[in-house]
């Protein structure tokens, strides 16, 4: 039960959706959820009040934590689910992300090398598109194990 400073945990809309078991600063900033569509996820998370900047919308950093996280985990999968690192990163704020809306991130595999990857996803509220991100990841070989 929360406490009067608590805010309950808030699920997405629909079926389909399942929540991601992140650890460290994602697990602070929280839950991100994520939905086969087709042959690829879909990542989302639902603005809450301790998302609020300034301006009274979503910060913008929790905007491109989601389009990181959702992009990095699409080539983490892309890569035989091996370690991969961000390279490159832009995000394009285009309208301002609400406070209790659910926004959903679709990325998108645009191009392969041996050594990168590179995609692009929208950012959106419903309908409507909230933000643009873009970026490369290299791929990583996989750690050796130990013990």
């Amino acid at each position: 039960m929360p406490t009067d400073t608590e805010t309950p945990p808030i699920t997405p809309p629909g079926a389909g959706w399942e929540q991601i078991d992140d650890i460290g600063f994602l697990d602070l900033v929280g839950p991100i959820w994520r939905r086969r569509v087709g042959d690829v996820y879909h990542y989302g998370f639902t603005a809450e009040p301790r998302h609020t900047n300034l301006n009274g919308v979503v910060q913008g950093g929790m905007m491109m934590t989601l389009a990181d996280r959702g992009m990095g985990r699409t080539v983490r999968m892309a890569h035989g689910d091996k370690p991969v690192a961000t390279v490159h990163f832009s995000y394009d704020f285009i309208a301002p992300a609400l406070i209790g809306h659910f926004l959903e991130l679709h990325p998108k595999i645009t191009n392969q090398t041996g050594a990168l990857v590179f995609m692009e996803s929208v950012v959106m509220d419903g309908d409507r598109m909230i933000g643009r991100a873009n970026g490369v990841w290299k791929k990583l070989k996989a750690k050796p194990k130990t013990g």
